[in-house]
């Protein structure tokens, strides 16, 4: 006898599926007349909170304050004070340079400002010159020319007035008098010209000299007092390019000091978000791989797109206490950009597709009956959905078992769970 044909792989699997279909139909009837089951369900109620809308990006971390240390001088390094991770105050000093032949012109131009203050004692305290000693002379004699110009004068007028002398000899007398004056005139004009534009011109050039002497010291105490490098800011020594002994120069940095005290986020936030980032929202930043947060404000909302990325770039400042957060590193961030008060929420396992695209929920009835409602969702909050219309509070929505349950079928109520707020939502309220 020839063995019976085998069935093709096709056939048997045709068969197969067939029978799970009868034994699914035959185990949704019921032993009194064959109506479906109840579908269990495990449902909640839908609660009344206050939630935050959130708006996520990713970026890295920067120091809130960043400074290179540049001498102001050339000179070779002859000690550093600090070494990298360690903490500066702003005006401390980090390095000290070579110095010895700029001490030595500090105590040159000391010498050139002392030589230049003396000269100036002695041509203020000196004697006037020989044009000056003349014309002091020639005042003298004209103020004694005059005076006895002035006697004649009276002596003449008293003998006119006494009949003993003629009238010519009385004007005489007065124009010698005359003349005299003038010429005392003369003789003072002459000495105050000297005074005002020979000696007072001396002095002015002592003077100069002086002040010339001392632009120079200050100038040699200057460089000196470059030659020891002063942190501009406060942090921490982030880097030290240059050893001891070393030439330093002006342009190459010594060392580089952040202010990590504080830390700047910048994320790129999706344009079709941005809108709703302003300055002063609260922020949570995380370091991308770990735990730890730190809550901060936003400060910077860029007023340009990014063409490459379409976003806008968001700057968040937070304290860093401990120096946790480090610069460079990715940190994930949520911007608080709106809190609502009681807003109508449902976790977000309840909603299911609607109609034409669109969301809904199931609602069950005190009859437990299942009622498919459409709904409009607001914002989503971790692990809730808000819903803006078609759910009122105290509603029990399904939250397991609702997918392919029809509107008004009977369900059965299975492990029901009441929705408590989070802690977060009783403290935004």
């Amino acid at each position: 006898m020839k063995p019976a044909p085998l069935l093709p792989r096709a056939a048997l699997l045709a068969i197969a599926a067939v029978g799970l279909l009868l034994l699914a139909s035959c185990t949704k009837k019921t032993e009194a007349g064959g109506s479906e089951a109840p579908a269990p369900v495990q449902v909640t109620a839908a609660t009344q909170e206050t939630i935050r809308r959130t708006v996520e990006a990713d970026g890295a971390l920067f120091a809130q304050d960043q400074a290179s240390v540049v001498p102001k001088i050339s000179a070779p390094v002859q000690k550093f004070l600090v070494n990298r991770g360690d903490h500066v105050q702003a005006g401390q000093v980090l390095a000290t340079l070579e110095n010895r032949d700029l001490i030595a012109a500090v105590n040159q131009a000391k010498g050139q400002l002392a030589q230049a203050e003396s000269n100036l004692r002695a041509t203020t305290s000196a004697n006037v010159p020989e044009q000056l000693t003349k014309a002091q002379t020639d005042v003298a004699s004209a103020q004694q020319a005059a005076e006895a110009a002035r006697v004649l004068v009276e002596n003449r007028k008293k003998m006119f007035q006494e009949g003993a002398l003629a009238r010519k000899l009385v004007d005489d007398a007065e124009v010698a008098y005359a003349q005299a004056k003038s010429q005392l005139e003369a003789a003072l004009e002459h000495l105050r010209v000297l005074n005002s534009a020979g000696k007072e011109e001396q002095i002015k050039g002592a003077q100069a000299q002086v002040e010339t002497a001392r632009a120079q010291l200050q100038a040699a105490e200057a460089q000196v007092a470059y030659a020891e490098v002063r942190s501009p800011v406060s942090g921490v020594v982030a880097d030290r390019p240059v050893n001891a002994g070393e030439m330093a120069s002006p342009g190459t940095p010594l060392l580089t000091i952040m202010d990590i005290s504080r830390v700047v986020a910048r994320v790129n936030v999706p344009q079709s978000q941005s809108t709703a980032v302003k300055v002063g929202q609260t922020a949570t930043l995380t370091q991308t791989g770990g735990t730890e947060t730190v809550e901060g404000r936003v400060t910077v909302v860029s007023p340009a797109t990014d063409p490459n990325t379409t976003t806008v770039q968001v700057w968040i400042i937070a304290p860093n206490l401990g120096d946790r957060f480090k610069p460079g590193a990715a940190v994930h961030a949520s911007i608080v950009a709106e809190t609502i008060r009681n807003a109508v929420v449902v976790p977000a396992s309840a909603i299911l597709p609607g109609e034409e695209g669109g969301t809904a929920v199931l609602t069950v009835s005190p009859d437990s009956t299942a009622h498919l409602r459409g709904v409009d969702l607001g914002v989503r909050y971790g692990d809730k959905v808000q819903i803006v219309r078609g759910v009122n509070p105290g509603d029990e929505v399904v939250i397991s078992g609702g997918l392919g349950v029809d509107d008004k079928a009977k369900v059965k109520i299975v492990g029901a769970t009441e929705e408590k707020p989070d802690e977060d939502d009783d403290e935004a309220k």
